[in-house]
C-alpha cells in the first residue's frame, strides 16, 4: 500500500471544479514578526471549512455503483465527516457518521445538514472508530477511512502541488499533524518537485502521538484540547511510515500556543482557523529561530471554531496581552467615592467594562469595599499606569486577570512577555 506522485496527480484531475483551489497568501505582519517570509494556504476557506474536501472527494468517487448504492460510513470529530457528508449528498450516496460525544455542536449541525445520518457515540476518536466498522460490518457500507488509505491521502496531497505551482521557491512546508494524512500526501507531492524542501509537523502536547509513534514512547496522548481535529490517539500506519520517511521533524505545541496563534491570525491577517487549523502557525510561534531567514508556508488546515469559543479565545487573547484587566480596587465605602475611582480611570484613557462591589466579604472592614472593575486597556504598561494611579491617589489597587509567559508578545516583538501578576 503506497502513495505515488502520479497517484496525487489523478486525485488533483478527479477533484479539479469540485473543490475550492484554495489561495496561498502572504502573512507579512506574523512573518516580520517571526522572521521569516511567511505565506497562508488557506484550506479554511473549503465549503465544508477545511482540507477534507479533497480526500472525501477522491474516496466517493472510487466506489462501484453497487458500494455508493449501499452508502458510506466514516468516523469523525468533524471536518472528515463534513468533507463525506457533503460530497456523498452531491453524488447522491448515502452517508453515515459516527461522531465522538465531545464533537463540536457546530460540526455535528453542518454534517447533519449535508443529509448525513449522524450517530453519537464513544468517548474518543477510537471509541468512535469502532462502532463506525461494527455498523460498517452490518449494514456492509464503505467506511472511508479519516487519513489511513491511499485515495485519502492522494487528495490532500494536492495541496503540495498547489502549495509549489504558487511559490515556487518555498523552501519549508508546516502542517498539523493528526493522524497524518495531510502532512503525509503533501510531503510526497512537494518532495517529487522540490526534493530539498523541509516538511515540518505539528502535533498538540496533548496528542503526540505520531511523535511518540516515531520514536518508540509509550503511548500517551488526553485531555481537552482547543485543536479537537487533530485529537488522535492512533496515528496511521500508512501515514506513520511516509512521515518517518519525509517528515524532518514534529513540533510539539501547548494549549496556550494554539489559543495564540488563533488569535493572532484573527487579529492580524483576519483569517478564522480553528485549534487544528492554527497549529502550524503555533509551531512557528514555539522555534521562530529554526525557520528565521526562510521561505515558509503554512497550512491553515481548517476554519470550523465555534464561535462562542471563537470569542472566548479572543476575549482571553486581550487579558494575555494586557489589553483587558481585572482589577480589585480598595475604597472607603461612601457616597461619592465610586465616582472618584472612575473618575481616576478615566483620565488614564482606561474604558470600564464592569464594575462589582464586593461588600460581604469576613476580610473586609465593615466601613470599606472591594471593587472590582473590568477595564480595557491599551497594553500591560498601560494596566501598571492605571494601578499606579489608583493607588497613588489612596485606592489600593491588585491586578486580578494575569498575562501568559507564553505565545506571542502584543507588539511586534514575538518573544514570551512578561506577566503581570497579582500582587
Amino acid at each position: 500500500m503506497t502513495v505515488t506522485p502520479d497517484d496525487i496527480r489523478t486525485a488533483a484531475e478527479q477533484i479539479s471544479g469540485e473543490v475550492v483551489r484554495t489561495p496561498l497568501v502572504p502573512a507579512r505582519r506574523l512573518g516580520e514578526a517571526l522572521g521569516c517570509e511567511l505565506y497562508l494556504k488557506l484550506e479554511n476557506l473549503q465549503y465544508t471549512g477545511s482540507f477534507k474536501d479533497r480526500g472525501a472527494l477522491v474516496k466517493l468517487k472510487s466506489l462501484t455503483d453497487a458500494q455508493a448504492k449501499r452508502g458510506v460510513i466514516a468516523m469523525s470529530a468533524g471536518n472528515h465527516a463534513q468533507g463525506v457528508a457533503y460530497h456523498a449528498q452531491r453524488l447522491n450516496i448515502p452517508s453515515t457518521i459516527v461522531m465522538p460525544e465531545f464533537a463540536p455542536a457546530t460540526k455535528v449541525e453542518r454534517t447533519k445538514s449535508f443529509g448525513a445520518r449522524v450517530v453519537l457515540t464513544g468517548e474518543t476518536l477510537d471509541a468512535s472508530a469502532i462502532a463506525a466498522r461494527e455498523i460498517a460490518a452490518k449494514e456492509n457500507l464503505t467506511f472511508v477511512h479519516p487519513y489511513d488509505d491511499p485515495l485519502i491521502v492522494a487528495g490532500q496531497g494536492t495541496i503540495g502541488f498547489e502549495m509549489l505551482e504558487d511559490m515556487p521557491d518555498l523552501d519549508t512546508i508546516v502542517v498539523p499533524i493528526g493522524g497524518g494524512g495531510i502532512i503525509s500526501g503533501i510531503a510526497i507531492a512537494a518532495k517529487s518537485v522540490k526534493p530539498d524542501i523541509r516538511i515540518i509537523g505539528v502535533e498538540a502536547e496533548l496528542f503526540p502521538s505520531m511523535y511518540q509513534a516515531l520514536r518508540g514512547l509509550p503511548p500517551a496522548s488526553g485531555g481537552q484540547t482547543l485543536a479537537d481535529g487533530i485529537a488522535v490517539k492512533n496515528p496511521g500506519e500508512l501515514t506513520r511510515e511516509i512521515i518517518d520517511r519525509l517528515v524532518e521533524n514534529i513540533v510539539l505545541v501547548d494549549e496556550a500556543a494554539i489559543e495564540t496563534a488563533v488569535h493572532r491570525l484573527v487579529e492580524q491577517h483576519k483569517i478564522v482557523a480553528e485549534g487544528a487549523g492554527a497549529a502550524g502557525v503555533a509551531g512557528l510561534m514555539k522555534d521562530p529561530e529554526a525557520f528565521a531567514g526562510r521561505k515558509v508556508g503554512v497550512v491553515i488546515c481548517g476554519g470550523n471554531i465555534d464561535v462562542r469559543m471563537l470569542s472566548w479565545v479572543l476575549t482571553r487573547g486581550l487579558v494575555r496581552d494586557g489589553r483587558m484587566a481585572r482589577l480589585r480596587i480598595g475604597i472607603v465605602d461612601r457616597p461619592g467615592v465610586l465616582s472618584l475611582v472612575t473618575q481616576l480611570i478615566g483620565t488614564t484613557g482606561g474604558n470600564i467594562i464592569e464594575v462589582y462591589h464586593q461588600r460581604l466579604f469576613y476580610d473586609v472592614p465593615a466601613k470599606h469595599a472591594d471593587v472590582d472593575a473590568m477595564i480595557e486597556t491599551r497594553d500591560a504598561a498601560h494596566v501598571a499606569e492605571i494601578v499606579e494611579v489608583l493607588s497613588a491617589n489612596g485606592f489600593p489597587t491588585r491586578v486580578l486577570s494575569s498575562r501568559s509567559d507564553e505565545g506571542l508578545a502584543p507588539s511586534s516583538n514575538l518573544s514570551p512577555c512578561a506577566a503581570i501578576s497579582p500582587s
